[in-house]
């Protein structure tokens, strides 16, 4: 399923624990490791050593990479290395579609609990841009993620972009043999006292469940046994980080972009505040004809 997975790193503590998870699931499916980091043209890097003039991100990324080599080939995973220069998020962006990756890790800048969260810029630049699925990994205090995947978990809304989502989703627990849980989140309808609300909700629900259905039957035919469906209310990030943690969830797998049935939310729009909060790795995609726009 994976032969090519990039990694880009720049000696933080993220980008240490999204190698360290990507060399976990190399190891697994056989794929080799494409270290890369980019050397910032945005900022100064030219320096004078005695009579020579270096470009110390240049010298600094060789040394970021060659630490990262050392950590992959301890694992015996296949190792490529890569310094170059430019702006990290047109770079990357770049440099996963034009070599055929099928997979780019990255660290999720991010903090839980605390009321504000900061995603790292290049990461927020990637996930929406990059036409190769993105696999973002915070560092935690409970340790590596886990790994092979036994509970895979997808927010579904229908929509094209949910569904992408799903066949990765499903594409992955079939690999692990994993428990695929599909989750849809109503959010909460404001209560105006009347009995035209109560048959709105009514329908909403059947509506979702309808949809939670129809992403089941598609996960079985794609050769997922275990499928679990859950429909519940409330803001959206909250809710699926919320069942990743009681559910003991491993990966969620989102969409980018898509909306509810009603039109009311834009799915996409929260998959960047559930990876600065997920207690898992998120992994998302973007449909394929959603590339150039």
């Amino acid at each position: 399923m994976l032969t090519r997975i990039l990694v880009p790193v720049d000696g933080s503590d993220p980008a240490t624990a999204a190698l360290e998870h990507a060399v976990d699931v190399a190891a697994e499916v056989g794929a080799t490791i494409h270290v890369l980091n980019v050397a910032n043209t945005n900022e100064p890097s030219l320096t004078r050593l005695g009579g020579e003039v270096v470009d110390v991100l240049e010298q600094e990324g060789n040394e970021i990479v060659s630490e990262a080599a050392e950590l992959t080939e301890r694992r015996n995973v296949p190792v490529v290395t890569d310094v170059v220069q430019g702006d990290p998020r047109e770079v990357l962006v770049e440099y996963a579609a034009t070599d055929d990756f099928d997979l780019v890790v990255m660290g999720a800048h991010g903090r839980r609990g605390l009321g504000e969260y900061v995603l790292g810029s290049v990461t927020d630049h990637v996930v929406n841009r990059s036409d190769v699925p993105v696999l973002t990994v915070r560092p935690t205090d409970g340790g590596r993620p886990a790994y092979p995947y036994a509970d895979v978990l997808v927010p579904t809304d229908g929509s094209d972009h949910a569904t992408a989502a799903l066949e990765l989703g499903a594409a992955f627990a079939a690999h692990h043999g994993a428990r695929l849980h599909l989750l849809s989140v109503v959010d909460e309808l404001p209560e105006v006292g009347d009995a035209g609300s109560v048959q709105l909700s009514e329908q909403l629900e059947a509506n979702v469940q309808e949809i939670l259905d129809e992403a089941a039957a598609v996960a079985r035919n794609d050769g997922v046994d275990d499928v679990l469906t859950t429909l519940t209310t409330g803001s959206m990030p909250r809710e699926v980080t919320s069942y990743a943690d009681a559910e003991g969830i491993d990966l969620i797998v989102m969409g980018t972009h898509g909306h509810t049935g009603l039109d009311r939310h834009l799915l996409g729009s929260f998959t960047e505040r559930v990876i600065r909060t997920a207690p898992v790795p998120v992994l998302t995609t973007r449909r394929a004809d959603e590339a150039d726009h």
